[in-house]
């Protein structure tokens, strides 16, 4: 029989980074179980990679607020690299109702510390970038410490750190069962997890299992309200004619936006067409979609080149506030969740991880009111709704 401190289930960033929270706090005996060949097979592979502050609720920025300063000094306190690229995210309203949206957001963001975010005008960003059709840009948001980050480096990074100071990573292994305590005072308490590697004795098991979250719960008798809904995204080839020094530009407008990536662009929008499910190839007509939306807010990307075979997609995990779930199942005690991040997960691997670890060694988090983001919400009907999703 093996055991554990603390079983983590799924080794994608989330996992890995509470792995390394963990035993970076000096709890050693950490497994994480990882049923692909490799790390980075789900959703954290698929990632955009964006990071940013610019969010309309108070967890959601503060959850940045830990995280994106982590990422900038990622090499310095691991010694691996995470290329983290601050290069902003700019935000583009093309009606009032829009620019009073982002006032509102601005003004939640300067109170929770955000300090490099500003509000700008239409022709601050017409003159900004002339190559975007700026016609109906009526003003803006930015931040330069938003930007982004390689998460398939920063995953590896978390994992070999913890790995270095005492945690163990299983591939090729599945999750099968659990099982609970059938009496006593600590009845109903995760007692083992069953593996197709063996029984792992242990009392603590943190569920991060991405867009399959809810039949690793299942297997522990829990309902979570996580399903997975695909996202797809499209590079372009080699291309000089918008600057690779931009941000990740957003037309508020439909959604469409965009980041440099190597020598090209990459291109990403979210159809409201697309239905739940596990869908992980690329859908060809998407190209037609996204790249009618490029080329009308940035004409020269009439001219993009793209490659659809280089095309991808990945699976976001969907909770019905698009916020995640973290904490305790309070049915069944010794059952963690790290779930729902709603395409949030890469840029805020970082705080989930020290949440986490702080609520599995100490009981509490000082980061954020965890409360907010307990799995009852839901029952309880305190959904908070996250408007800045892209």
């Amino acid at each position: 029989m093996h055991t554990a401190d603390v079983v983590i289930v799924g080794g994608g960033i989330v996992g890995a980074s509470i792995a390394y929270h963990l035993t970076a706090s000096g709890c050693r005996n950490v497994l994480v179980i990882e049923r692909e060949s490799a790390q980075g097979k789900g959703s954290t592979g698929k990632s955009m990679g964006g990071v940013r502050a610019q969010f309309s609720t108070p967890v959601s920025i503060q959850m940045s607020l830990y995280s994106i300063p982590f990422y900038a000094g990622f090499e310095e306190r691991l010694g691996y690299p995470c290329d983290y690229r601050p290069q902003g995210y700019l935000f583009c309203a093309t009606n009032d109702a829009q620019m009073s949206y982002l006032r509102t957001n601005y003004a939640q963001q300067l109170k929770m510390g955000l300090k490099n975010v500003s509000l700008m005008a239409g022709d601050e960003i017409r003159s900004m970038f002339p190559q975007l059709r700026g016609d109906d840009i009526v003003g803006g948001s930015f931040c330069s410490s938003d930007g982004f980050v390689d998460p398939y480096s920063a995953m590896i990074g978390f994992m070999a750190w913890a790995a270095d100071h005492g945690a163990t990573l299983w591939k090729n292994t599945a999750v099968t069962g659990f099982t609970r305590d059938a009496t006593g005072i600590d009845a109903n308490r995760i007692e083992s997890v069953e593996t197709t590697r063996g029984r792992v004795a242990t009392r603590t098991v943190v569920n991060c299992a991405g867009p399959w979250a809810a039949s690793v719960a299942n297997l522990a008798g829990v309902d979570l309200p996580v399903e997975p809904l695909r996202r797809m995204l499209v590079p372009s080839e080699p291309f000089d004619e918008f600057p690779h020094t931009a941000p990740m530009i957003v037309d508020m407008s439909n959604g469409f936006h965009f980041r440099p990536e190597a020598r090209g662009f990459l291109l990403a929008w979210n159809d409201p067409e697309e239905t739940p499910g596990f869908k992980t190839e690329f859908d060809a007509p998407f190209v037609e979609k996204i790249l009618t939306r490029a080329a009308d807010r940035v004409p020269c990307f009439a001219n993009l080149p793209v490659n659809t075979k280089r095309a991808w997609a990945g699976l976001y995990e969907m909770t019905p506030d698009h916020h995640p779930i973290l904490g305790e199942v309070s049915e069944v005690p010794g059952f963690f969740l790290a779930n729902g991040f709603s395409g949030h997960g890469v840029m805020h691997a970082p705080a989930t991880g020290k949440i986490l670890s702080d609520i599995l060694l100490a009981g509490k988090t000082d980061l954020i009111d965890a409360s907010l983001l307990s799995l009852t919400r839901f029952a309880e009907g305190r959904l908070i709704h996250e408007t800045a999703v892209l």
